[in-house]
């Protein structure tokens, strides 16, 4: 059983950035793939992005393709999700997420974090 907690999240205005964290435990990290999802109120669960066991290969939606950098630290257990240029729109809980394999366009994730709250401002 993988247990996951984000961090990191906050209010930043419109063209700033935030760097979320997850930290894993109860598992082996380096064999799970990474995910990031959100979601905004009322509406579904989007995917943001998703990185291999050993970081060599991601993943990103389109929405935040080239403002968003997802990396991972295996020795501490940690992915991270960069957000740069960030926009109202990028408002969302944002959610960790863990599955075995090395697959990052497989998106049947198994384990799950509490969530984190983004809010951008205008």
């Amino acid at each position: 059983q993988v247990q996951l907690v984000e961090s990191g999240g906050g209010l930043v205005q419109a063209g700033g950035s935030l760097r979320l964290s997850c930290a894993a435990s109860g598992g082996t990290f380096s064999r799970y793939t990474m995910g990031w999802f959100r979601q905004a109120p009322g509406k579904e669960r989007e995917f943001v992005g998703a990185i291999s066991w050993g970081g060599s290969s991601t993943y990103y939606g389109d929405s935040v393709k080239g403002r968003f950098t997802i990396s991972r630290d295996n020795a501490k257990n940690t992915v991270y999700l960069q957000m740069n240029s960030l926009k109202p729109e990028d408002t969302a809980v944002y959610y960790c997420a863990a599955r075995p394999g090395n697959n990052v366009y497989n998106l049947d994730y198994a384990y799950w974090g509490q969530g984190t709250q983004v809010t951008v401002s205008s």
